[in-house]
């Protein structure tokens, strides 16, 4: 699947990096350190995971590739 968002910063439950798109909210597991940065612009196709994860936001992905 391919997502086009912006990289947040959110400071919740101890703070993480998620993508806001207009398909929704995205929580990489994977997310590289280049685009850990707020407000980045994203192109990104992911893998849509079936886990648990800590914090109640956003659908949890692996990124399989990526440009900015």
């Amino acid at each position: 699947m391919k997502i086009t968002g912006v990289v947040k910063y959110l400071d919740l439950e101890g703070g993480f990096f998620g993508i806001e798109s207009k398909e929704g909210n995205y929580l990489p597991i994977n997310l590289p350190e280049q685009l850990k940065y707020k407000d980045t612009e994203v192109v990104c196709s992911i893998e849509i995971l079936d886990i648990m994860t800590m914090y109640s936001w956003g659908t949890p992905c692996k990124i399989t590739s990526f440009s900015s």
